[in-house]
């Protein structure tokens, strides 16, 4: 079992990442500091994994809320059902609640625990790549808005996560391409070598080795603790982890929530911010191809959704919490493994990438 740890001083957590995890009780037991617990999951994974799960709490209080599956129902109307479990079960502030799913999950029962009796105890069991890489680490927690994409939240971190890499062999290989999204995103934003790894393993993390994909997984999380534990809310290079974010929320939230997966929307939304870096003179045609080419090789959209204009693209981003003041600041790179954060451009060079991004789209239709 590789164990990370994410290093916040008396919050500090641990990583755990190997196959397996959900038949050890002790390992969830260790970080359950009362006597209950309310298991949130989703009705794709909890017949999957909800029995496991509880089996694990032996001995312990109990209970368990099945929300509807998909992003469109990440929202405080859903988050009341974690809400309703826990006062009709009457949990006290010393409960934990346990997300046991993929990102919606964890951002929902995560939000319902940091506010829930004003902080109650949180463990995560991500079940998608994209959770077990990127959304179960780190405490962003929240649902989304109508006019923004997890715009209502807090910053909350939990007491463990627990990454059954087991649990990646019932993902459908959509939700697989969505979570290597994430996991390229790293590699961009500052591990050149690891980027040159993923050009020569995409292969084996498409058929699902469980060689690369646990590497892959480590390597990932790695990164992202060290950056959060650099900058927890944000306040500086964390925001990197956001490469691709603001075009891709646009899309998510354009689209429709759910059509496109967030880790899809992230692939075509680095695309655009290559693009975009290229054409301000920081990124060459190299980096910049191959970035796209493994984004494509990941079996993910390099372009934007064809029946989005510019307009909703800039109206949707203009919204994004990296808006500071009024000025939209985008995640851009000098590189690959060289990202900034920068509002050093102009809104004509953000129109012609919009613009030549719903153009080639459109042309491939």
């Amino acid at each position: 079992m590789t164990t990370l740890t994410v290093d916040l001083g008396e919050r500090s957590y641990p990583i755990y990442i190997d196959g397996n995890l959900l038949g050890q009780a002790d390992l969830l037991q260790q970080h359950i500091p009362g006597n209950s617990a309310l298991i949130v999951s989703n009705e794709t994974v909890a017949p999957l994994y909800l029995e496991k799960t509880q089996a694990m709490l032996s001995g312990l209080k109990h209970k368990s809320v099945i929300l509807p599956d998909g992003e469109k129902y990440k929202n405080l109307e859903v988050l009341n059902q974690i809400y309703d479990g826990l006062l009709r079960n009457r949990f006290d502030r010393n409960t934990t609640v346990i997300a046991l799913g993929g990102g919606v999950v964890g951002d929902m029962a995560g939000f319902a625990a940091a506010s829930y009796q004003r902080g109650v105890h949180l463990i995560q069991i991500p079940t998608t790549l994209l959770s077990q890489v990127d959304s179960s680490v780190g405490g962003k927690t929240g649902v989304n808005h109508a006019l923004g994409k997890n715009m209502i939240g807090a910053f909350y971190q939990p007491k463990a996560v627990i990454a059954d890499t087991d649990t990646l062999n019932t993902l459908p290989d959509r939700e697989l391409s969505a979570g290597i999204a994430e996991i390229i995103k790293y590699g961009l934003i500052n591990n050149a070598n690891f980027f040159i790894w993923l050009e020569q393993n995409m292969q084996a993390l498409l058929k699902r080795d469980k060689q690369a994909l646990t590497y892959a997984i480590k390597v990932s999380c790695q990164s992202k603790a060290d950056i959060v534990a650099a900058d927890e809310r944000e306040s500086g290079q964390r925001a990197l982890l956001n490469l691709g974010h603001t075009f891709g929320h646009a899309i998510e939230n354009g689209m429709g929530y759910g059509e496109w997966l967030h880790g899809e929307a992230v692939g075509a939304g680095m695309c655009m911010a290559a693009v975009m870096s290229n054409q301000l003179g920081w990124m060459s045609d190299e980096d910049t191809q191959k970035t796209i080419n493994l984004i494509e090789q990941a079996r993910l959209p390099t372009k934007a959704p064809p029946t989005m204009s510019t307009e909703q693209f800039l109206e949707l981003m203009s919204v994004d919490k990296k808006v500071l003041d009024g000025v939209l600041r985008l995640v851009l790179m000098k590189g690959i493994g060289q990202s900034i954060v920068t509002d050093d451009f102009k809104t004509e060079d953000l129109n012609k990438v919009i613009e030549h991004s719903l153009i080639a789209e459109n042309d491939q239709q």
